[in-house]
């Protein structure tokens, strides 16, 4: 679930918190785009209180990270630990994001 968004800056700041499913991704991204919509390009979601995201999690920072790189932006996700860490390398999507 999303804990907080802030703006800093060039970037937006998204702190995500609990586990993410279909529910939660369906969120995060409504939120996202709205800020894509308004011209913001770069996003750090820091992950370091998330300890599960599901494929739809996944999926939706991917669409995301898409998005961003058509704006000229683009993703970057810190605090990558446990499980969520895991899920990132199984995926090889430690290939597609700046991961911090």
């Amino acid at each position: 679930m999303i804990q907080e968004i802030t703006v800093t800056d060039n970037h937006v700041v998204v702190n995500l918190s609990g586990s993410i499913y279909v529910e939660e991704a369906a969120q995060i991204r409504e939120s996202l785009i709205g800020y894509i919509e308004k011209g913001h390009k770069t996003f750090v979601v820091d992950l370091g209180n998330v300890d599960y995201i599901d494929s739809s999690g996944l999926g939706t920072l991917v669409a995301i990270q898409k998005r961003a790189l058509q704006n000229g932006g683009s993703v970057i996700i810190k605090n990558l630990k446990g499980l969520v860490k895991d899920l990132f390398e199984l995926t090889r999507l430690t290939k597609v994001f700046e991961i911090q």
